[in-house]
């Protein structure tokens, strides 16, 4: 069954659990051949009633000791912006949409977003453009991020937040 999941990390999040159990977005993904919605959805204040997105089969939890069995078991995952977050992805080898809260001040999430994108890494939008991206990504052009070198890593980190 082929499956999206959600993280927010430890955040909370909930525009973007919001955003990804609308009907709009719950087709999006169902026209993808996805069929199970798998959220985590943090210290957010909203936990989706498994009933409350008829399109597609609905799992929600706040946290578990490890998220490492949802990654595996995604076909794509949908993320908040967080480096943890986006790296656990990343290094599975899993396509990954990060959603940046453009509610933020001082927006590094953004920063680190672009550049993973810049180097074909993943796709990003907001909450207010989810439900069009999901429509329209191409997943195809996303190029698997080496995991292993964190020299790499510390320079990619430098560059996205301007400090070198």
């Amino acid at each position: 069954m082929k499956t999206v999941f959600v993280t927010v990390g430890t955040t909370s999040f909930d525009d973007l659990i919001e955003n990804v159990t609308t009907s709009e977005a719950a087709q999006a993904l169902k026209s993808r051949g996805y069929e199970r919605l798998v959220l985590q959805v943090g210290r957010g204040s909203l936990l989706p009633d498994p009933e409350s997105c008829p399109h597609i089969r609905l799992e929600a939890f706040r946290f578990k000791d490890s998220i490492a069995e949802d990654i595996q078991q995604a076909d794509l995952i949908i993320s908040h912006a967080g480096a943890g977050s986006c790296l656990e992805a990343l290094g599975a080898g899993k396509p990954l949409l990060v959603v940046v809260n453009d509610k933020l001040m001082d927006n590094h999430q953004l920063e680190l977003a672009r550049q993973l994108h810049m180097d074909s890494h993943l796709l990003y939008c907001t909450c207010s453009t989810l439900t069009e991206t999901l429509r329209t990504m191409d997943l195809s052009v996303l190029q698997l991020f080496l995991p292993g070198q964190p020299k790499n890593f510390a320079n990619f980190l430098d560059k996205a937040l301007g400090v070198q």
